[in-house]
């Protein structure tokens, strides 16, 4: 069983900076990849930024210079730095990681973590 738990949402206000954290546990042999996604209300699910094991970052054009993912492999760990918040970056951000487990790769999502940004 895998299991990823974020943190650090909450309410900031316009300008603000916010970190995401999200931990994979579980068993399993290697992460592929960990990413952030978001859903606003009334949105599709869409990329904020995915990075593989090896450090290749890849960026939604809404989010580039603005936000920053990183990793920390030896603890299946993902991070997303958010700079200069909008409003229109309210959502529910949620981590999914590409986990390689029992000779397949399986997709794992988090519960979701509120980002609330106010004007």
């Amino acid at each position: 069983q895998v299991q990823l738990v974020e943190s650090g949402g909450g309410l900031v206000q316009a300008g603000g900076s916010l970190r995401l954290s999200c931990a994979a546990s579980g068993s399993f042999s290697s992460i592929e990849t960990m990413g952030w996604y978001r859903q606003a209300p009334g949105k599709q699910r869409e990329l904020v930024a995915t990075a593989t094991s090896e450090d290749s970052a890849n960026y939604a054009d809404s989010v580039k210079g603005q936000f920053t993912i990183s990793t920390d492999n030896a603890k299946n760990m993902v991070y997303l730095q958010m700079t200069s918040l909008k409003p229109e970056d309210t959502a529910v951000y949620y981590c999914k990681a590409v986990i390689f487990r029992t000779l397949f790769t399986y997709a794992y999502w988090g519960q979701g973590t509120q980002v609330t940004v106010s004007s």
